[in-house]
């Protein structure tokens, strides 16, 4: 017989968290609707355009929030070595079958002139299973044995991913760093791969090995000196000077033989080694003119040149920010940004008011893989960040995206609605 909080799970759903992802899903229809907007095919509905396409996918996806709110908790925990495992044999049958787009062999062809992207689905089944593992008895992410399980359940699919080659979506993962770190991990793995991001930036940016490495080996060496009595410190610092000075070493190798062209460039123009407006720099010229364009209040719905005269190649995609940016200005963006802000703060709200460690800790992941992509995203457009090819959450067109930050969503508001009974591994 179900319990009285089970046959009234509605009214323990966090609304807010429901109208942040409708007002987000509405924004990503609109803006992809004036991004790509076709004359012969005005209206929004039309299924022969991206529009109409995304319209359908933001209906689909809300009724399938709806049957994951249906669902049994305990089933969501129950099944995720299965979800991991099939979204798994996807990214590995994507290697064999799939069908190469821009470089990157990510999509497998379904009936109807839709694509399915594997990766995409592989953000939540990680989240899943990484929850499922951590909250288990006995597992602490501080012991050597259960770090090495869980960072093993998220480099796997980042190695399948990397193969195709993705790039953009195999970084998405290294998110996950932070829901270790809430669970227990040393704040040096964090530090570290602050480190690691400065001193390859460094390495390229300066091109002077003795300068940099003369730097780390300063560093080390005032910290050893003003802590000469902690030894601990000091071994620390040691062993940490080593591993950055390997590093600084393997920049040069990574950026030049493990790097693509395309990348390499695209690293070169935002570091200002190179300037290429014209032609692999086009992308974030055009992107940061449509944006700076838009001023304070926008030049209004539908009323872009940037976006009109397609300047902005994958405007309804990656870009889509620019069509907020140009036709709602500052103030529209800050609008965007805010609901987003607003979004990641929620979940971290809702994270700490679990019973469940399973439920934290998804929590925890689902809130650090859609920081991460805001972050990069945008900053992509803004040129401050390589362009690496994620979409910006719920708003950029994709129904494997939409898909996925749905259930990635509305698992969480179905664990928090059942917040007040204990979801075990």
């Amino acid at each position: 017989m179900m319990s009285n909080q089970q046959r009234s799970f509605f009214f323990n759903v966090d609304w807010l968290m429901v109208f942040i992802y409708l007002a987000l899903c509405t924004i990503g229809v609109l803006s992809i609707h004036s991004a790509v907007y076709d004359p012969k095919n005005h209206s929004i509905l039309d299924l022969d355009t991206n529009y109409g396409k995304q319209f359908v996918f933001v209906i689909v996806a809300v009724i399938l929030g709806i049957f994951i709110l249906l669902l049994e908790s305990r089933f969501l925990s129950a099944l995720a070595p299965a979800i991991y495992s099939i979204t798994t044999v996807l990214l590995i049958l994507v290697l064999v079958i799939g069908r190469n787009v821009g470089g990157n062999q990510a999509w497998i062809s379904l009936p109807g002139g839709f694509r399915l992207q594997p990766s995409e689905f592989a953000k939540f089944a990680t989240c899943l299973l990484l929850a499922r593992y951590l909250s288990g008895a006995n597992i602490k992410v501080s012991e050597p044995k259960s770090f090495a399980i869980a960072a093993g359940i998220i480099f796997f699919p980042m190695v399948l991913i990397l193969l195709q080659p993705d790039a953009g979506s195999t970084l998405v993962f290294s998110s996950l760093l932070f829901v270790l770190y809430r669970e227990g991990l040393s704040p040096y793995f964090l530090i570290l791969e602050g480190l690691f991001i400065a001193l390859f930036v460094l390495t390229l940016k300066l091109n002077n090995l003795p300068l940099v490495i003369g730097g780390i080996v300063a560093v080390a060496a005032i910290v050893i000196f003003l802590f000469k009595r902690n030894r601990k410190l000091m071994l620390t610092m040691l062993i940490g000077a080593g591993i950055l000075i390997t590093f600084v070493f393997s920049v040069q190798f990574l950026y030049n033989k493990v790097l693509k062209p395309h990348q390499k460039v695209r690293i070169d123009i935002v570091l200002g080694l190179t300037s290429d407006p014209r032609g692999k720099g086009y992308n974030v010229n055009q992107s940061k003119i449509a944006i700076g364009s838009g001023k304070l209040w926008g030049k209004g719905y539908m009323k872009g040149t940037q976006t009109k005269y397609s300047f902005v190649p994958e405007q309804s995609t990656d870009y889509i920010f620019c069509t907020v940016g140009e036709e709602f200005g500052f103030a529209g963006s800050v609008v965007v940004l805010g609901l987003y802000l607003l979004l990641v703060l929620r979940i971290i709200y809702i994270a700490e008011r679990q019973r469940s460690p399973f439920s934290r800790i998804y929590a925890y992941g689902v809130g650090s893989i859609i920081f991460f992509h805001v972050v990069i995203n945008i900053g992509m457009t803004i040129g401050i960040v390589p362009s690496i090819g994620i979409p910006l959450p719920l708003i950029s067109y994709g129904g494997s995206s939409l898909l996925s930050f749905t259930i990635m969503l509305f698992i969480l508001i179905k664990l928090d609605s059942n917040r007040m009974g204990m979801i075990y591994a």
